[in-house]
């Protein structure tokens, strides 16, 4: 699939998780159509490559696909070995792949006259109301949105240094925004970029999963609703100003790309995937140097709290 594919010297590399559909898949078509070469991944080989076959029959002919579970190492593996062999470096990464960590009692692909008439915090109690939260979902929404895109972004550090102006992109939300945790010792910590630790934020999550199997979120002060969804975009901002700190020669930033329509908010929301992804794609492609460490809400630079 990748045969046709020409790359030069100057061209720019993405990959984007999660790259099938939604964002990811909008994220996908607006990088080629401003000439980056692009990597699409997806768990999923049939979806993954049938995106790539949609995005070449509208003409963007320099899409990729490549096989990736964000959960399994030796997946991860396999793409950075790729992606060294094909291209030896990576220019920009774009972390997309997520789930709600949530059970859903609606329809997934619920049609839009169902929110006729909604404002949006209307739609947003709709939605909240419409899931149900168990354990085994809450787990497995910090080990995709919080530890799978630490993982690849770990595997493929090499790569983006590689290049001459490496960019993680990591796509959050207001869902991940410190003022909704409650409990004033975890926000300071998650605060406390400085001193903050891989392996303290790792105690902190082993605690919100031991709070959540003992029914003490609200007692605790952890945040209600789409608890694990927000508590794992809280340590993904948190990671990338480390990250950022730490490499200061990348240009590490978040990304809330709105209310978006898509699967995790059950069709609800005031963004189409393309506007939403194109609050991420600007803050992909800000200029050389530019800002590293930030917040960016629908393109512009905000706060994490």
């Amino acid at each position: 699939m990748e045969g046709d594919v020409s790359s030069g010297p100057n061209t720019r590399i993405a990959a984007v998780t999660g790259g099938n559909k939604g964002i990811g898949l909008e994220v996908c078509r607006q990088l080629a159509s401003h000439g980056v070469t692009v990597v699409l991944t997806a768990r999923d080989e049939t979806r993954g490559a049938e995106a790539v076959e949609k995005l070449r029959a509208v003409g963007l002919a320099d899409i990729i696909f490549h096989q990736l579970d964000i959960t399994d190492p030796s997946s991860i593996a396999t793409l950075v070995d790729f992606l060294k062999t094909r291209f030896g470096k990576l220019d920009i990464l774009v972390n997309n792949a997520a789930v709600g960590g949530v059970e859903y009692l609606q329809e997934l692909d619920a049609s839009e006259e169902k929110f006729a008439g909604m404002d949006f915090d209307e739609m947003l109690e709709w939605m909240v109301k419409n899931v149900r939260e168990p354990i085994d979902g809450a787990k497995e929404g910090l080990q995709i949105n919080y530890y799978g895109t630490k993982h690849v972004t770990e595997a493929v550090l090499p790569l983006l240094q590689s290049s001459s102006d490496g960019r993680i992109v990591n796509v959050s939300s207001i869902f991940g925004l410190l003022r909704l945790i409650s409990n004033e010792e975890v926000r300071q910590e998650l605060s406390d970029i400085d001193n903050l630790t891989d392996e303290r934020l790792n105690e902190l999550l082993d605690k919100f999963l031991e709070d959540f199997e003992a029914d003490a979120l609200e007692a605790r002060g952890w945040p209600a609703k789409f608890s694990a969804y927000k508590v794992a975009k809280a340590a993904i901002n948190a990671y990338s100003r480390m990250l950022a700190r730490r490499h200061p020669e990348l240009r590490v930033n978040c990304a809330h790309p709105g209310y978006v329509r898509t699967e995790i908010t059950m069709s609800s929301g005031v963004l189409t995937p393309e506007e939403g992804a194109r609050n991420v794609v600007k803050v992909a492609l800000l200029p050389d140097g530019g800002p590293t460490g930030k917040y960016f809400a629908e393109g512009e630079e905000a706060s994490f709290v």
